[in-house]
């Protein structure tokens, strides 16, 4: 049987993936996660940090109870330090380390993190440049 495939409209998946990524999302409770890449060692890195949540569903620090700025830097220390030389071993190390529990409640952080994970360990392997959507 002969299959013929459909061309794959990669502007609209990307207006797809653009407008699934401007949906509100609730935020984790148990902290969030800075990814980025360590090329010279040849890793993918993932810093978590923790937070609270105040009533208006944003994220703040824990110690001061101010939200938590998207834009500029936040001097924060984090809690851990999460490497690997692939997106799976990454994941495995963050969800399925026996002696330490998973730092993620929320089943859609963790799928959100499986995909930067992906496009982080694509970047390492190109030697493209890795920005955390």
């Amino acid at each position: 049987m002969t299959t013929i495939a459909t061309p794959i409209d990669s502007k609209a998946l990307a207006a797809l993936d653009d407008k699934l990524s401007k949906r509100f999302i609730e935020l984790d409770p148990s902290g969030y996660f800075l990814i980025y890449i360590d090329a010279d060692a040849g890793l993918l890195c993932a810093k978590h940090f923790s937070n609270t949540i105040n009533e208006k569903g944003l994220a703040c620090d824990p110690e001061t109870g101010k939200p938590l700025s998207v834009r500029g830097k936040n001097v924060r220390q984090e809690t851990q330090v999460f490497t690997g030389r692939t997106a799976k071993e990454l994941c495995m190390k963050i969800f399925e380390d026996k002696d330490n529990p998973c730092p993620i409640t929320y089943l859609d952080h963790a799928a959100y993190l499986g995909r930067e994970f992906v496009r982080a360990e694509i970047a390492l392997i190109n030697g493209t440049e890795y920005v955390q959507d």
